[in-house]
């Protein structure tokens, strides 16, 4: 029975008001002796979140389940969702809205590789430009639900929530639960649903900058092999071509010489590093970058000091621990004595050091995820709370500390985790070729700002394809860029070509990480067009990325949206360092033709052909780029060329 409605306070029959605003309706069950709250907040983004809080005033009671539902329009009749696995996380699959119910539940005590991270339900052929469409994310980092359900009836409702393992929470006498966030967000096309989640995002007080530091993280270009020299040394290359911020990953600390051991013992390693980690920091410093450090707070390796002297503190629900997964257990948060040991290390390091910024791993799903010291009861609810708790405090005694979130890559991005954290890291395949889907499709929630996006050495480590450094370069400024590369074994070609491209990422950061996106449906087999515009409209960068030939020949032309139809523009070519392989200008370029010159690099064989100022490319109007677009540039396959277009002085 509803006993209350109120809008902001005040009693729903006599309040009156458009805009953003807080309904709370109190219910109660008085034969359970149970209240339910629900809030639902209308945000200034034009976002919906609700969340429900559960009250027992009876005896002990056992909640099994508490979802939001959302209802949809019929005309919602196609779902859309994503998918994916480690390395190729986020894959878009989309499907017939039919009775029954369509149900995703991720039950690896982390977000996951697999989410389905935003469910969408909208009209018939629903695309990032138009078609209506209604979209749910469930603001939680541990098991969860998200789905979807038609009646016979024609009754539609999409929601989501926490799944909770059986007994996972007991209420006893006056205790309440309170569940997780669910957002709504409705728009015409793919983008506008996007946009409000980024909006959101961008509004919030703790958000981040989009004047983001260039990041070099160490994985890739050294793996376990700590040298001190060796280190400095990449230091000092990458201040030298333009790099502000420095991450040491893996491999820093206890006896973590490979992956089979260590994890759990947050002390820098005497062994590797007999004067502590201050000849790298302080170096990093002189060179005038941030520093970073990796950790892994929630996992443990058998083979370490907090197994061996505290082994209730693995998460299992029976006296033998779960299955291994990367040499690996979970370190139970939810035990006070555990929480505080890896709090106090880590606090203390990051302290020691002055750490700007901590990449938080988390490398292995939760199997059997139980409290020993509870009889093996079921723990994920209570350790993705303490995940949060920990963050929280750790960020509250360190003023201005960055917490990124990787978790095998991308198995924990959501916006639970994103109130704690200021990046995930999209994956652990850098591959651009991947990494276009994997952006296209994680920036349906994340605006680009909070996604890592770095460039790695030509041979990817995870696919093993080589891509000239346009393709990467080109990929990875679509989000927080960074570099994953040995840069010791980069040819001076490499690294000037490599230092044109963080000058243009500095040059016009402000506008790709602080731009509307937009990602064009695509024109062709092969072909992916996508950009930001400037919130004024007055300026856009645009990619047209070729990963395979085009069934036409030349490819279809190149129609850019989000741009005011009224305003006249300057649209022109930016090639940074290389042109792309294959590259000849169309006549609208402008600017005399060049031969193209005898490769002077094997690895780098097309040198850039003019620069970006010497093509005047031509002057047109926002409504004419969308209706009827230019012609591309013919490239090879796996390549890119940037433009960049703004608006004429009137």
């Amino acid at each position: 029975m509803t006993t209350s409605a109120t809008v902001d306070g005040a009693d729903i029959g006599s309040f009156h008001q458009s805009g953003p605003g807080v309904l709370t309706v109190e219910s109660v069950d008085q034969a359970q002796q149970l209240a339910v709250t629900l809030t639902l907040e209308l945000l200034p983004s034009g976002l919906l979140r609700t969340r429900a809080a559960l009250r027992n005033d009876g005896e002990r009671y056992t909640l099994d389940d508490l979802v939001i539902a959302y209802p949809v329009p019929a005309q919602a009749t196609e779902l859309l969702d994503l998918a994916g696995r480690w390395g190729r996380e986020r894959v878009p699959q989309r499907s017939p809205f039919v009775v029954g119910t369509h149900l995703r539940h991720g039950r690896k005590g982390r977000t996951g590789a697999d989410a389905a991270t935003v469910l969408h339900a909208g009209t018939a052929g629903f695309d990032f430009a138009g078609g209506d469409v209604w979209a749910v994310h469930t603001a939680w980092s541990g098991n969860h639900t998200h789905y979807a359900e038609l009646t016979f009836d024609e009754h539609r409702v999409i929601g989501g929530g926490e799944l909770l393992l059986p007994g996972e929470v007991r209420l006893e006498s006056g205790e309440s639960y309170e569940s997780p966030w669910v957002y709504g967000s409705f728009g015409v096309g793919l983008d506008a649903v996007a946009h409000r989640f980024h909006r959101y995002l961008r509004s919030r007080e703790h958000h981040v900058d989009a004047d983001r530091p260039i990041t070099l993280n160490v994985w890739e270009a050294v793996y376990f092999d700590h040298d001190a020299d060796r280190l400095i040394d990449l230091a000092e290359r990458a201040a030298a071509i333009g790099v502000e911020r420095y991450v040491l990953d893996d491999g820093w600390f206890g006896s973590r010489r490979d992956d089979h051991s260590g994890l759990g013992d947050w002390v820098v390693s005497k062994d590797v590093w007999p004067d502590g980690l201050h000849p790298l920091v302080n170096r990093v410093r002189e060179l005038g970058m941030q520093f970073g450090l990796w950790f892994e707070p929630e996992m443990v390796n058998p083979d370490s000091d907090l197994a061996r002297e505290h082994p209730d503190w693995i998460m299992s629900a029976r006296e033998e621990w779960p299955v291994l997964s990367r040499f690996q257990q979970v370190a139970n948060l939810s035990i006070p004595e555990c929480y505080a040991q890896i709090r106090d290390q880590i606090s203390a390091l990051v302290a020691e050091y002055a750490i700007d910024y901590i990449k938080w791993d988390h490398n292995r799903d939760l199997i059997e995820a139980g409290n020993q010291q509870s009889g093996g009861t079921p723990a994920v609810h209570a350790q993705t709370q303490a995940v949060y708790r920990l963050m929280g405090e750790l960020k509250a005694a360190h003023p201005g500390l960055e917490i990124e979130s990787c978790s095998s890559g991308g198995a924990r991005v959501d916006l639970g985790i994103l109130e704690q954290t200021d990046r995930v890291w999209v994956s652990d395949c850098i591959d651009p070729l991947e990494r276009q889907q994997m952006l296209r499709w994680t920036s349906q929630l994340l605006a680009p700002e909070l996604m890592g996006s770095h460039i790695a050495s030509g041979r990817s480590h995870t696919t093993n394809r080589n891509h000239d450094l346009n393709f990467r370069a080109a990929t990875a400024v679509f989000g927080h860029l960074g570099i994953e590369w040995d840069l010791a074994d980069a040819s001076e070609r490499a690294l000037s070509e490599l230092r044109a491209w963080l000058d243009f990422y500095k040059q016009h950061r402000g506008l790709l990480l602080g731009g509307d996106l937009v990602r064009m449906d695509e024109p062709g087999d092969g072909v992916f067009v996508h950009g930001v515009v400037a919130p004024d409209r007055s300026a856009a960068i645009m990619a047209f990325v070729l990963v395979s030939f085009p069934l036409a020949d030349p490819a279809p032309r190149l129609r850019f949206r989000g741009l005011d139809p009224q305003r006249r523009y300057r649209i022109r070519p930016c090639l940074v360092g290389a042109a792309p392989a294959g590259f000849v200008a169309p006549l609208w370029f402008g600017g005399e033709a060049l031969a193209e010159p005898e490769p002077v690099d094997p690895a780098h064989p097309y040198p850039a052909l003019q620069e970006a100022a010497s093509y005047p490319g031509m002057v047109i109007t926002g409504a004419a780029l969308e209706a009827v677009g230019v012609q591309p540039p013919r490239m090879s396959p796996d390549q890119v060329t940037l433009f960049t277009i703004e608006a004429e002085h009137e």
